[in-house]
This record gives structure tokens, sequence and C-alpha cells, in this order.
């Protein structure tokens, strides 16, 4: 592991190296300290989240049984006072229709009697929230809070839930769920109610009449909304459907997740697709319902997780601070060693001149002092080497010139003799012209470089030579142009690849050597070309082969005349002269003749041969 680590560094900086170094040492115990504290608050934050649910809860459930208390009281007060009993017994026993012979007086006494009920449901009903009170009698007379154009009371006996009542005793009650609403006025602001119903018994047990007291379902809505708390709550009756919500498209449904309450490893946290949320129950008492909140687990634990956060954020600004400190530290001791490494980098890059002028009496110091006296030692060093290497490159080159071989000069000699003996014409005139001009140029050493017009001059006074000496000719084809002629390169530089066309690529017979020199792109481009016999591949191979090789600029056993110095002559030369600029291809094929592509790179792109 450690190996790894050592060569995934090696490449950096030794800055970087002892920054990591140091923000590993202070980022991973802090990491494991917050890791550490976040493992151990965990457990509390969920009691904690769990414990405020269950307060909230509890809280809402006060206020729920506030309310269904209030309901219950209402019958409980009907059930109990015993005027109020007394009267509606009397009311039961009579038919639903009174007979037509019914005085005046007993008419009017009927009349203060259900007014007097109706006054006492008003009455206990003026405190609290506004509830609808029923008092259904047995041959179907009722007493009610409410007009009877907003709901006839007679349709409870047609509820499902009123057979129930028959088999209800004392104080016992029947609830009734969240059911829609039957009252005109509410139905449209409030689409749900819920409803308690007791019976009225006499002493004998039978019942007379029944007692049901109704409140909206937006009553309990109200309590949940009220509430400080965010989390979504609801009350769930015994078959655990949804009795109020805040949503009243779920009221009737199921409540989903009530298996996973169930279960004994129940953690009071359910997974919600893809978010976790608290969920806690509250019982209300006398009526077998409860209360559920769902709360989204971050946002329960929101509190103590800002206490978490604001705890993060003052270890996360010291580190900030520290780290900022600490690098400012390591930037200042550091400095000269960056200031070392760019020095080195500037000496890799050719800069020898470069030095590092750190003044300190520590290692880096000592360091730096050693290597700028390197630098000193090297410089001397260069220039000792560099004045060597010139003298050696123009002795070199005075070598290179001087294995010109002679033995061209006296065949040209010879025949201009033999012509001479002969006759005295101007043929020969001109011949004994060219020549002296290859000696003079020959003998001239102190002219190193020439014009590439005048290279082309000697080259024309060399072919007036050749033709002299042969009985077929060879026609000289020149296209230079202007900036071309005004290049300056190496005397002898064309002669001896002329000579090479003539005797091995036209094998002295008559033929045709073009000669085209150009500027392109700044690069100095000379082509020459012949249409001899060319060469096949391997003879192709080996002249490109050696004429890399400085072997070949020694004597030859097979001399040509004056072009046995050849290509490598031609090529080492201009390499000496142009140095890695100049460049050499050789390109030829059996029975297709021969190009040879000289130039000198200035930047721009070679075109194809």
């Amino acid at each position: 592991m450690w190996k790894r680590i050592n060569q995934r560094l090696s490449p950096r900086s030794f800055r970087f190296k002892l920054i990591i170094a140091s923000v590993i040492c202070i980022v991973l115990p802090a990491m494991i300290t917050l890791s550490v504290n976040s493992y151990l608050s965990k457990d509390a934050m969920k009691e904690q989240a769990i414990s405020n649910a269950s307060r909230e809860l509890k809280l809402a459930g006060e206020y729920v049984t506030k309310l269904l208390d209030d309901m219950l009281y209402i019958a409980n007060f009907i059930q109990i006072d015993s005027e109020l009993n007394t009267i509606l017994k009397n009311n039961a026993k009579e038919p639903a229709s009174h007979a037509e012979d019914v005085l005046p007086s007993e008419e009017y006494e009927k009349y203060i009697e259900y007014s007097r009920v109706v006054k006492t449901i008003e009455n206990i009903t003026l405190v609290g929230e506004k509830s609808y009170v029923t008092i259904l009698l047995k041959n179907g007379k009722h007493y009610t809070n409410y007009s009877i154009s907003e709901y006839n009371p007679k349709e409870f006996f047609e509820e499902p839930w009123f057979e129930q009542l028959d088999h209800v005793y004392g104080y016992e009650a029947v609830w009734i769920g969240s059911q829609p609403t039957v009252f005109t006025s509410e139905k449209e602001t409030n689409p749900y109610q819920i409803s308690v119903a007791r019976t009225l018994r006499d002493s004998n047990l039978k019942i007379y009449g029944y007692v049901i007291v109704t409140i909206m379902e937006n009553k309990l809505n109200q309590v949940f909304e009220n509430l400080p708390g965010n989390e979504e709550m609801m009350l769930l009756n015994g078959d655990s459907q949804i009795l109020s919500h805040a949503n009243s498209e779920k009221i009737g449904q199921s409540f989903p997740y009530i298996e996973q309450m169930q279960d004994k490893h129940f953690s009071n946290i359910i997974k919600i697709g893809s978010h976790d949320y608290l969920i806690a129950d509250h019982q209300v008492t006398n009526t077998g319902w409860k209360l559920v909140s769902l709360t989204p687990y971050m946002q329960a634990i929101n509190k103590i997780n800002s206490i978490f956060n604001k705890m993060f954020l003052v270890q996360l600004i010291s580190f900030i601070v520290f780290f900022l400190l600490l690098t400012y530290l390591l930037q200042t001791i550091t400095k000269p060693l960056v200031r070392l490494g760019n020095v080195v980098a500037a000496v890799q890059e050719g800069n020898l001149k470069i030095r590092t002028k750190i003044n300190s009496n520590d290692e880096i110091g000592r360091l730096s002092a050693s290597f700028d006296q390197m630098l000193e030692r090297i410089n001397k060093m260069i220039t000792e080497i560099t004045e060597t290497q010139v003298r050696k490159r123009k002795a070199e080159f005075a070598m290179l010139q001087a294995q010109i071989n002679p033995h061209f000069l006296f065949n040209v000699l010879n025949s201009i003799r033999m012509k001479v003996m002969r006759k005295g014409d101007q043929e020969s005139a001109e011949m004994i012209s060219s020549l002296s001009k290859l000696l003079r140029m020959t003998i001239d050493q102190e002219k190193e470089m020439i014009l590439f017009k005048e290279e082309v001059e000697i080259v024309k006074d060399y072919i007036n030579l050749m033709n002299m000496r042969q009985k077929e000719k060879v026609q000289f084809d020149v296209s230079i142009t202007a900036e071309a002629n005004v290049e300056k390169i190496p005397r002898f530089i064309l002669q001896p690849i002329i000579e090479n066309s003539i005797i091995h690529g036209l094998n002295q017979r008559a033929g045709l050597i073009s000669l085209n020199s150009y500027i392109a792109n700044n690069d100095f481009f000379i082509v020459l070309e012949d249409n001899g016999q060319g060469m096949d591949e391997k003879t192709l191979a080996d002249v490109r082969e050696k004429m890399t090789h400085r072997e070949e600029i020694g004597p030859h056993k097979n001399k040509q005349g004056f072009s046995s110095i050849g290509l490598s002559n031609v090529y080492e030369r201009m390499r000496m002269t142009f140095g890695e600029a100049f460049h050499m291809e050789v390109n030829s094929s059996n029975g297709g003749g021969t190009i040879i592509m000289m130039y000198v790179s200035r930047g721009g792109k070679r075109p194809n041969v």
C-alpha cells in the first residue's frame, strides 16, 4: 500500500507532498472525530426525534380528546337531565301524529315543552365547537338545534350504523367515523362529518330515544394545522381507516403502513419512496381511535442536526484557518526549494546563465551555492569544448575538401592534350577555359561558402568538359528561382551528384539531367533528376544506408574521378553547415531514373517529391 502511495506521489513537487502530508494529518483526525460523534449521536438523535413526535402527537391528542369529550358531554347532559328526560319519555309514549281532538291548552303545553328541549340543546352547545345535536325518539319525534331543511332527522333510522345502538347501554356510545356530510349548508365547505350516538332508555332499559351529536371533520383538521410541527397527522379508527386528514381524498382509505407498525422489530422509521419517515401514534381515549403522525426523518432531527452542523461548521472554519496558516508557513519555508526547482528546469531547457541567488545558511542555501558553482564550471567547460569543436570542424571541412580526387583532372588534361595533338581548334580552348575555372575554385581555400548561382555555373562548366570527353552529350536543364540564386551553400555540392548521374545513371551516354531549385514556405529546395537507368530496391537501400555513414568519405578502391567523394561527402558537408535543418532524400526505380532532393528546413512544410 505504501509503495503505491509513494509511486503516486513521486512525480509531485516536494511542496505538494509536504502540504498533502499536513492536510492528511489534520483532515483524518477531524473526519474520524466527526464520524465517531455522528455514530454515537445517531441513536440519541433518533430517540429525541421520537420523543418530539410523541410530544406533538400527545398535544394534538389532547385537543382531539377535548373535541370528542365535548360531544360526549352533550350526550351525557341529555341522558342525565331529569327534567329533559321526563319530557322526552312523555313525548315518546304518544303516537307520531296528534289526534284532531287535542285541546288547545294541551297543544300549547306541548309547544312549551318542545321549546324548552330545543332551548336546552342550544344552551349546552354554546360553549365549544359548533355541533349538530339530534334527539330522535322511537316514535319519530325529534328535537334538533338545526332546521329540518338542513337534514331530516328521521333519515338516521336508515343509516347502516343505527342498528348498533340497540346493543348500547348506559354511558356506552357508538362513534361513527367520517361519513359524507348530510347537512345542506355544510356540504360545499365540509365534505365529511364525525358523530357519536347514544340510546335513551327508561327504568326497564327499554329504548325510547336516541341522542346523536355531530361535528364537522375539518374541526379536527384545524387542530392538526395549528400545531407547530410540519408533520403529516391523521386520525384512524380501529380498522386503520383514515377518519381525518388534511387531504380529504385520503379519508376512508386504509392506512398503508399499519403492518409495518405491528411488526415486533418496528423501529418507528419507515421508508416511503427514497426517503425515511418517522412514524408515531397516540391512542384517543374512549373511542378506540388513534392519532398517527408521519414526519420526514431529516425534518424530525432538524434541530439536533442543526447543532451538529454548527459544530461541524466551527471545526471546518478552524481547519480552514489553520490550513491557510499552515500553507503560508509551508510556502515561506519551501520558497527557496521552489526557486531552486525553477532554476533546474531552466537549466534543463538550456539556460546556463541563470543562477539561484539564494542566500541562506541552511542546507538549502549550501545546496544552492554548490549548484551555482557547478553551473560556472559547466559554462567554462562548454566554452572550451565549443572552441575545440570549431577548430575540429574547420579541420574536417578542409579535409573533406581536400579529398577531391585529382584523377578526374588528370583524365581531362589528357583529353585536352590528345585533341591539341590532333588539331588546334576553338573547342579545345573552351575546354581549357572550363578546366581553369574548376581548378581556380578548387584551389581557392578561403571561399568556403558561395552563392547558389555560382555553384550552378561550376556545374555547367563541368558538364561542358564531360560532353567534350564522351561521344554522346548530356543535356542539362536548369530551372532556378531568383530567391534560390542568392542562397549560399558550400562549394562543390552539386558536382559530385552530377558526376554520379553521368557516369552511373546515364552510363556516359546521352541523357537529360534536370536541376530545379526554389524557396517554398521559407524552405530552400534543390532537386536533381536524371532519366538514366536508375537503381533497383536493394541498390537504393544500400545507397541510402551508406549516404549517412562517414566511412564513405575516405578513399575508395573503385574511384570514378571527381565523383568518388559521392553522396556521403555532400551529405556530411551540408550537415556540418546547416545542422539538423538539412535533409537529403534519394528516390529511384529500375529503369525509371533517379531523383535526389536536398532541402534546408526553416519551419515550413515540405511538399512531396
